[in-house]
């Protein structure tokens, strides 16, 4: 199989960027975020691209930064939480390794609830991602080869729970 050993899809906050650290050091490979891809592409923070460019212009860096990441990258790859917004890239994620890292409304609140640089959640955080969730859910579940639950456990727990999902040996 060309491509990421393993993508992590699934919302802002699950701890895609950290768990994804951790299967790529255990795995004796690289890790690679497409958010971090559009923030040096750019210069500037995912906030101040929604703020100054607006969410449709990020949506599109996003798309670039998926296609390319699927294309050349061969170790860890985590998704920023709206990848899966896009047809293009979803079907671009059929036949890869997806893990959807999955967490309740409770914990996500706890971990982003009040986090600034998250701008799809500055007002009303609970709210705004419930709503977020039932637009998106669907989406990562569709894409995933399995879903791995993230709530109560620490990110070592969450990586080696992806490791059993997927059968994969620690390097």
């Amino acid at each position: 199989m060309s491509g990421p050993q393993v993508v992590l899809v699934g919302p802002m906050g699950v701890g895609k960027s950290t768990v994804g650290g951790m299967l790529a050091e255990r795995l004796g490979c690289v890790f690679r975020d497409t958010d971090d891809d559009i923030v040096a592409a750019q210069g500037k923070a995912i906030a101040e691209i929604f703020v100054d460019d607006g969410e449709a212009h990020f949506r599109a860096l996003e798309k670039a930064a998926v296609a390319a990441a699927l294309a050349d990258h061969d170790g860890i790859l985590a998704l920023g939480g709206g990848a899966v917004l896009d047809a293009d890239s979803r079907a671009l994620l059929a036949g890869h390794r997806v893990v959807y890292l999955s967490m309740d409304v409770e914990e996500a609140v706890q971990r982003t609830g009040l986090n600034v640089a998250r701008p799809l959640l500055a007002v009303n955080p609970r709210k705004q991602w419930r709503e977020l969730m039932e637009g998106r859910r669907h989406l990562y579940t569709e894409v995933a080869s399995v879903v791995v639950a993230t709530d109560g456990r620490s990110p070592d727990e969450v990586a080696q729970a992806v490791l059993d999902a997927l059968e994969l040996k620690q390097a």
